[in-house]
């Protein structure tokens, strides 16, 4: 019988594992798979983990990686793709707004032969318009820069084994799963679905947290913002030769006039660029010395229900 692994990613999230384990496993049951739940908590500073050892011990399909500290939401998916079993692992998030009831559909078309099943946003739920605006803009961006359209991606989606080994095989610390879950290719299938309401808490995405999350995400997946640098250098060698020709067509004619109001502009719009400018460039060095000292992505500290899963 196919086995599924359903990875739930879990922050602060106590009040969440129960509903989780009760949705999930009641829509899996009427699916005729085998499966398990992994629960992967990231550091989590509430009773996530003493929940999710309480469920492991109530329910042997339920299993948990805890992570020594927070390592961020990329890891845990991670984490749960390299600890996973099953023929195919549905990620998604605990706090069900990733509606389970879209997981039988998603197996339907894996057994037709979609190796990747992806979840598309239909709606972005309730987020403020400011974030709404600011999650199109991001996205618009990654689409152009990677030439795939990530315009409603989500981390909600259902991967055939052969995937998850593909991305288990990458050596890469700074990762964007929903970016790279496209990157690998294979056959796949876009599935839409409406976000819903958390069932209890409240995000723990703040909007430094996101900020970070974009810049980041921007700067593992694509070189595009290097090429900025290119770019700004162009214009502004344009603008010198423009302004210099005029200075010296002045200068020969002797109608040249004082113009220190003009160069201070210049001379700060000058520099703003050239700091703009070696921020992105100060931005990939950053990531280049993360990678180069081979740190693992996540330490795992403790684990629940591996005894039953073995």
């Amino acid at each position: 019988m196919e086995k599924i692994t359903v990875i739930l990613p879990a922050y602060g999230e106590e009040k969440n594992i129960d509903p989780a384990v009760r949705a999930v496993s009641e829509v899996l049951e009427s699916c005729r798979v085998d499966y398990e739940l992994l629960f992967v908590d990231d550091g989590s500073r509430d009773g996530t983990w003493e929940r999710i050892c309480a469920a492991a011990k109530e329910n042997g399909r339920v299993h948990g990686i805890r992570f020594s500290r927070n390592f961020g939401k990329e890891a845990a998916m991670f984490a749960g793709l390299e600890a996973a079993r099953g023929d195919a692992c549905v990620v998604m998030d605990c706090d069900l707004q990733h509606p389970p009831e879209t997981i039988p559909e998603m197996i339907r078309l894996w057994r037709e032969g979609y190796q990747v099943v992806e979840g598309v946003k239909e709606d972005r739920g309730t987020e403020s318009a400011a974030h709404s605006a600011a999650a199109r803009l991001f996205y618009r961006w990654i689409s152009r820069a990677s030439g795939m359209d990530m315009s409603s991606a989500s981390d909600f989606k259902l991967l055939d084994r052969a995937v998850v080994d593909a991305l288990n095989a990458m050596p890469e610390r700074s990762v964007f799963f929903r970016a790279l879950s496209h990157w690998v290719g294979f056959r796949s299938v876009s599935l839409p679905f409406s976000v819903r309401e958390r069932t209890a808490g409240e995000s723990k995405w703040s909007t430094s947290s996101l900020i970070r999350y974009a810049f980041r995400n921007m700067s593992a997946f694509s070189s595009a913002p290097l090429h900025i640098v290119t770019i700004l250098g162009m214009l502004m060698l344009a603008a010198a030769l423009v302004f210099g020709t005029i200075a010296l067509v002045q200068k020969l004619t002797g109608t040249a006039l004082g113009g220190f109001t003009t160069v201070i502009l210049l001379q700060l719009f000058t520099g703003s660029l050239l700091m703009i400018s070696l921020g992105i460039i100060g931005l990939y060095i950053g990531r280049i010395y993360e990678e180069i000292k081979g740190r693992p992505r996540y330490i795992v500290s403790d684990t629940c229900g591996k005894k039953k899963q073995d």
